[in-house]
């Protein structure tokens, strides 16, 4: 499982012309949900998201988490990030689970991420989806779990 995770200002999603999630100040992640990834792994991934220390506190040092600043949670599903270009220029994706099995995780993604608290928008699995977003530093960290 892996995830990216930006400190934004704002960040929303349109699908088909339509904005169907947008939040404020918060993190947007990018979760990619690989071959045989469990809830466990999930619960461990939410669990750190949650408690990530990069909002600045009232001396300007990285201490404060998302929870911490009532930060929002923008979660999107993003299959492209177990993708291995490493033999050619196409990329593989064969790392990455089926469907059928990524999308409950995904799904349980978002439900975790309510349930630490943080209020919690998401995408649409599988859709093609348009992300508009404001990094804020940048601040910008991959986890993999």
């Amino acid at each position: 499982m892996k995830a990216v995770v930006q400190r934004v200002l704002s960040a929303s999603v349109t699908v088909d012309g339509n904005k169907i999630s947008s939040i404020g100040p918060g993190f947007l992640t990018l979760l990619g949900v690989a071959k045989g990834d469990t809830e466990t792994q999930l619960h461990k991934l939410i669990t750190k998201i949650a408690a990530l220390r990069v909002f600045p506190d009232a001396e300007g040092k990285m201490n404060l988490s998302l929870k911490d600043i009532g930060g929002e949670h923008l979660l999107v599903s993003q299959f492209t990030l177990l993708g291995d270009a490493s033999k050619g220029n196409r990329p593989s994706f064969i790392g990455a689970e089926v469907p059928a099995l990524a999308e409950p995780l995904y799904n349980k993604a978002l439900e975790l991420s309510r349930l630490a608290g943080l209020p919690t928008q998401g995408g649409v699995f599988g859709a093609d989806m348009k992300i508009d977003l404001i990094n804020d530093g940048p601040v910008t960290l991959i986890l993999e779990v």
